[in-house]
């Protein structure tokens, strides 16, 4: 049959396919159930559950979502979930039922979570995108997205999702872990590394996967830092700021879209035709696939409010543009009554199912909807993807504080290692991971271990506390672990480990205990929003009750949003922020306490003084204020910001040439030195300023950024062009333009800490 012949056009083979079926086949191509429920794992064995055979037979099966998810939300744990052999086996007993107990024979869409690797048992946990914007290194993230598109497609995973594009404006909210920080050009810059790694050069490719880019749009301004909130932004911030990433993602050919849950001035994203018809279908001329998050279409009837019911709401969605519904419940329920009954057009329909269908033929699903189960086996989890994720977590963390004390010596004294998150491998991997063995993550206090092998006995541990709660009882035994230590490495911070289980931690002791009632530290992640950025529980007072004794006092943080301790900044003698830095994280700690790693990761979120001071992001408007009663507005680590071991210079800045019409370019160089004893990276960073616009601007935009590695007393020349792209904003009318008059550039080491120049834009 024609649709099934590779040779012909995919448009040719989706009009052919489309013509073949009934509604109900329409209808069952714009559902994704759960797909941890559709097979059962007992001893070894995988059956299919009778339910999904009678989905199959009654319509059929668009999708299934999480096929190889674990988590405590899918009840998968290490016990009941599938190997990588395994993973890839229940996929292809899944596509051969379908395809063969089918009237059509449609191969089903296997979308899987991979925001930091892919969220299967074995996959290898990269460090969340938090710190991988961090690591401000593009080109280093682009090949980890190619290794989870291989370690995801070997299993037979066709499409993630994954970018998170939303900008960070309040990072009390608990998905600023699953973001790449506050600024949309970087975000931009990270997003088409994404869809560039994930998608490779062709999307049928055996190391490929569909990327699906999200929150579409505004998701990270929600009210108050809460997830999904009310969005209150206008148009022209929401044009210029939140949607910048998701065009540059567009243009680099990203094949699937999400939209936030959130709504924007009373129009929820599911919904919003204008979005999604209007400017990512019209004016981007995006022709691929919209899915909505998990139970969107179920929040316009209870939450929104803007549906009667499921069926209003889900004729709602379908006209806005929606394509697809993540879990099914209301397509599935509602949708083919929707056409019977004359309420929604049957053109309507077929408007998604095309795009559903033209995506699954550009995957190469009909010629290959299957994993290799042989394949899997060898590289998930290989030896090269878990040196990329060591490298990745080193490049992400960030050195806040040095008075000195690092890097340490692995010749001298003894560590005292403590701090809950010091030897506790889920905290350290963020949310959106599934189940890992112990063997498989390396903590701080094993990665420290690692390096003083040779003497073991210099290296002490104690947990003294959990992340949250007010027990005391482990303080005595830290105490006592840090008087025999000459340097206290005290790892503290955040948790986004859901409840797997466990038991709990003997403060006592740092060993594992299994209780009545498992205890969850989690304070990050979906859904888990704070008020404060302060540690949570006794941490603080912990760190302050080990000060006293006098040690060189080091502090990691772990965790995944910004934290406010202005006692910790002014105490310390050194702090690092490590983010989530995956299941390497704990040797990379380790490599940059001992120095065998320079630290080069900058900041891409602004750290504020205070929870109050927020928002605290570097690009706010001129005319935002100078100062509070109790201080100034300015945050504790500014946007870009990041220490060394080594010191770097810049001079000659030019900007070449001094005017230019608003269609040229000008280049800009600078000098950069390194100017320490260490080799290192330094993070050149470019703002501008656009000194009079007829629409207020920023004082500062980031513009361009390279990471350069520098040998001692090595000096680089930096070049970076700058045009219409980076020069124009949403003016009067909406639209973008190069207004002529002044612009100022800046280049340094962060926003605070430039060399600045000028130039012209003359009348076009």
């Amino acid at each position: 049959m024609l649709y099934k012949d590779s040779t012909k056009p995919i448009p040719e083979r989706v009009e052919h396919l489309l013509g073949l079926m009934t509604v109900e086949e329409k209808v069952g191509q714009l559902v994704q159930p759960f797909g941890w429920q559709t097979y059962e794992h007992v001893n070894g064995e995988i059956r299919l559950k009778e339910s999904f055979k009678e989905q199959v037979k009654n319509g059929g099966v668009g999708s299934l979502y999480g096929v190889l998810r674990a988590d405590p939300w899918t009840g998968v744990t290490l016990e009941t979930g599938l190997s990588p052999r395994e993973g890839a086996e229940a996929v292809n007993a899944l596509q051969r039922y379908a395809i063969e107990h089918s009237r059509l024979g449609i191969p089903i869409l296997i979308g899987e979570e991979c925001s930091h690797g892919h969220m299967a048992i074995g996959a290898t946990v990269f460090p969340v995108p938090l710190s991988l914007g961090s690591t401000w290194n593009v080109d280093l993230y682009r090949e980890m997205c190619r290794a989870v598109a291989r370690e995801t497609r070997s299993q037979g995973g066709a499409v993630t999702y994954s970018p998170v594009l939303d900008v960070v404006r309040d990072p009390r909210w608990g998905r600023t872990e699953e973001c790449f920080g506050e600024d949309a050009y970087l975000i931009g810059e990270m997003a088409v590394a994404a869809v560039e790694g994930l998608q490779g050069e062709s999307l049928d490719g055996a190391d490929s996967v569909a990327a699906t880019i999200k929150h579409f749009v505004g998701y990270g301004s929600s009210e108050g830092g809460r997830n999904a909130g009310p969005v209150h932004m206008g148009r022209r911030e929401l044009l210029e700021v939140d949607m910048l990433p998701f065009r540059k993602a567009v243009q680099a050919g990203a094949a699937s879209i999400m939209p936030a849950y959130n709504e924007i001035d009373g129009v929820p994203c599911t919904t919003n035709k204008e979005l999604l018809d209007g400017v990512l279908r019209g004016e981007w001329g995006f022709d691929g696939m919209v899915i909505t998050d998990c139970g969107a279409i179920d929040m316009l009837a209870s939450g929104h409010d803007v549906a009667a019911d499921g069926r209003d709401a889900a004729v709602q969605a379908i006209r806005a543009g929606i394509d697809m519904e993540m879990s099914g419940e209301m397509f599935g329920k509602h949708l083919l009554e929707a056409v019977r009954s004359g309420e929604l057009e049957e053109a309507v329909l077929d408007g998604a199912v095309r795009r559903v269908l033209a995506l699954k033929f550009r995957l190469g699903l009909f010629e290959n909807p299957y994993g290799d189960p042989d394949r899997a086996e060898r590289v998930i989890g290989s030896a090269e993807h878990t040196a990329l994720a060591r490298k990745l977590a080193g490049e992400g963390i960030v050195l806040l504080k040095n008075s000195g004390v690092l890097p340490l010596s692995t010749d001298a004294g003894k560590i005292a290692v403590i701090g809950p998150n010091a030897d506790v491998g889920y905290n350290q991997l963020g949310d959106y991971t599934s189940p890992q063995p112990r063997s498989k993550v390396t903590t701080v206090l094993g990665g420290i271990r690692g390096k003083l092998a040779a003497a073991p006995e210099r290296v002490l541990y104690a947990p003294g506390c959990r992340i949250k709660g007010d027990s005391r009882e482990g303080f005595e035994t830290a105490l006592s672990c840090a008087e025999q230590a000459d340097t206290v490495v005290m790892v503290v911070g955040g948790s986004s480990a859901r409840d797997f289980g466990e038991g709990s931690i003997d403060l006592k002791t740092g060993a594992s205990k299994v209780t009545g009632n498992s205890w969850s530290d989690m304070d990050c992640g979906e859904g888990i929003d704070r008020m404060s950025l302060a540690l949570s529980g006794v941490q603080l007072e912990l760190i302050q009750e080990i000060h006293k004794l006098g040690k060189p006092l080091v502090v990691v943080y772990i965790n995944g949003r910004p934290i406010a301790e202005p006692w910790v900044d002014e105490h310390a003698a050194a702090i690092l922020e490590a983010w989530y830095p995956g299941q390497e994280g704990g040797h990379a700690v380790a490599d940059i306490l001992f120095g065998d790693v320079n630290p080069s990761g900058r900041l891409t979120i602004s750290i504020p003084k205070h929870v109050g001071q927020l928002p605290v992001y570097y690009n706010g408007k001129r005319s935002r204020g100078k100062r509070y009663l109790e201080d100034d507005s300015q945050p504790r680590y500014p946007f870009g910001y990041g220490l060394s071991y080594t010191e770097f210079s810049y001079a000659g800045l030019t900007v070449q040439p001094e005017a230019i019409s608003p269609d040229e370019t000008v280049k800009v160089t600078v000098d950069v030195t390194n100017t320490g004893d260490r080799a290192g990276a330094e993070v050149v960073q470019l703002y501008i300023t656009d000194v009079a616009s007829t629409v207020t601007r920023p004082a500062k935009e980031l513009k361009g950024f390279r990471k350069v590695w520098l040998a001692p007393g090595e000096t680089r020349r930096v070049e970076f062009t700058l045009g219409a792209e980076e020069l124009q904003y949403i003016g009067p009318g909406y639209k973008p333009v190069v207004e002529p008059g002044e612009f100022h550039v800046h280049v340094g080491k962060n926003v605070n800490d430039t060399l600045s120049a000028k130039f012209f834009v003359r009348e076009g």
